[in-house]
């Protein structure tokens, strides 16, 4: 039997914003444990949360960009369960009326260009944190991330392949990035992802039983995982058995997923209005100034990198990725450098001291001017390439311009066509035995002469212009 996989992304997104969804406690990263709470947070009895504006307008903004349909009113609902890091013994969520309904996220696949559904993306508040540090058994409970906020993307199962759900992922990151409401660093949890998945035979409409799939720290342990799921379902179900609704762990080191729990439905959570926090009322006004507020998306970045630069669809891709780079690159071309040149630069060269540091651009002590002011001093042939790379580094290093480096290091090319005559002559002169080879066929014997002159020199000649008085001083090989 041919079977079909179903899989559906639930991807927890924590909002850029200072402050916690319902009260002022900074959301910091990596701050002492539980020294970023208050009784809001903490869950005193008798507090009352008060709503973060910021967050509701950085939902509004994913919103757009995912072509939701926004609400005019949307509420908050507490939704009930038991857990170590749950203070308050409920999650403040949005259940019946979330503040982005339907929309859609499109994709690019092996297969084909896909059009995946949003099924919501509401706001919620994040639970704490367990700690299981030692070996006596006891567990501690950190509070600085409860009452985070939260903007919890459901998508449709829309998603038939390990693979799409890749794309799926990488594409939604990067629309989030560029719109900056979130950093989606998966290491500090500002990005988490839950899988449903089942199967079905092939042609069946009705959904199979779906299992969903946590402890998922990466996108590629997300198909990881997926892979392995479908594989186990379709055992199970060729073998005569039956597929369970439960939570599963990814466990990594083994490869294989295990179970947590028999899976809760809506029921079991027991939802109802939050009565702490009234209904919000969307004005049109506020929608329409964060929609033409919205930045360019990847997909209209992607078309203008390809139009105006003349730029290959790797190039784009890889450029693309980051919004950053994109617009450290444009800014090495608006000050003279050239687009063809700076994109072999950017894509290299400060890729490569992006993955060498902490990935940050606005940490690099290169400045888009100065990588600029550099291909220029190569496309005028007043340094070489191979020089270009050597003042590269300490611009990097010091942050000073590339007329300071080449000056200092003595890396400037000598073009001047009367004083490398001099010096090709006298190569020539005191090389007769390679002269005699050279004319007598052997072509490479001109890459020696070559070398010689660029050795004279100590590497300064320009190596074009050496190639071109030899040819004129010996003629054509042969």
């Amino acid at each position: 039997m041919s079977w079909e996989c179903v899989i559906g992304l639930e991807v927890h997104v924590q909002l850029r914003t200072k402050t916690k969804l319902f009260c002022g406690c900074r959301t910091t990263f990596g701050a002492s444990p539980n020294s970023q709470t208050c009784p809001v947070c903490a869950g005193h009895p008798g507090v009352l949360p008060v709503l973060n504006r910021g967050a509701v307008d950085l939902a509004l903004r994913a919103g757009l960009a995912l072509d939701c349909s926004m609400a005019s009113v949307t509420k908050f609902d507490r939704k009930n369960y038991f857990y170590a890091d749950l203070p308050k013994g409920y999650q403040i969520s949005q259940f019946d009326l979330p503040i982005n309904g339907p929309g859609h996220l499109d994709i690019v696949t092996e297969s084909g260009p896909r059009r995946i559904g949003i099924t919501r993306a509401h706001l919620e508040e994040d639970a704490g944190k367990l700690i299981h540090a030692d070996a006596s058994g006891v567990s501690h409970v950190d509070l600085n991330r409860a009452g985070t906020p939260l903007l919890e993307i459901v998508s449709d199962p829309d998603l038939r392949q390990p693979e799409e759900a890749f794309a799926y992922l990488k594409t939604l990151k990067q629309v989030l990035q560029y719109l900056d409401v979130s950093d989606c660093n998966m290491e500090e949890g500002s990005l988490r992802c839950d899988a449903n998945v089942s199967v079905r035979p092939m042609g069946q409409e009705a959904l199979g039983t779906k299992t969903e799939i946590k402890n998922l720290n990466s996108f590629k342990n997300v198909q990881k995982a997926l892979e392995y799921e479908r594989a186990r379902q379709i055992e199970a179900l060729e073998s005569g058995g039956t597929i369970r609704q439960e939570t599963r762990l990814w466990d990594d080191a083994a490869s294989r997923t295990r179970v947590m729990r028999v899976k809760e439905g809506a029921d079991d959570y027991r939802y109802f209005p939050e009565p702490d926090v009234p209904p919000l009322t969307i004005a049109s006004e506020r929608i329409e100034r964060l929609r033409a507020d919205l930045p360019e998306l990847p997909v209209q970045v992607r078309a203008r990198l390809a139009r105006d630069y003349s730029l290959g669809e790797y190039e784009v891709e890889v450029l693309a990725d980051s919004r950053a780079l994109v617009t450290f690159y444009e800014s090495v071309v608006s000050h003279g450098g050239s687009p063809k040149e700076a994109i072999n630069w950017v894509l290299n060269d400060v890729r490569r001291l992006l993955n060498e540091g902490d990935g940050r651009l606005e940490e690099l002590k290169l400045s888009s001017e100065s990588l600029a002011g550099l291909l220029k001093l190569v496309a005028s042939d007043r340094v070489s390439t191979q020089a270009a790379r050597k003042a590269f580094e300490q611009m990097a290093s010091s942050g000073r311009s590339a007329e300071e480096v080449v000056q200092e290091l003595g890396l400037e090319q000598i073009s001047d066509r009367g004083a490398l005559s001099d010096q090709v002559a006298a190569v020539v002169a005191a090389q007769a035995k390679i002269v005699e080879q050279y004319r007598g066929g052997k072509v490479k014997a001109l890459d020696a002469l070559m070398g010689m002159v660029m050795r004279e020199t100590r590497g300064k000649a320009n190596p074009q212009l050496v190639r071109e008085l030899l040819v004129e001083q010996l003629g054509e090989p042969g």
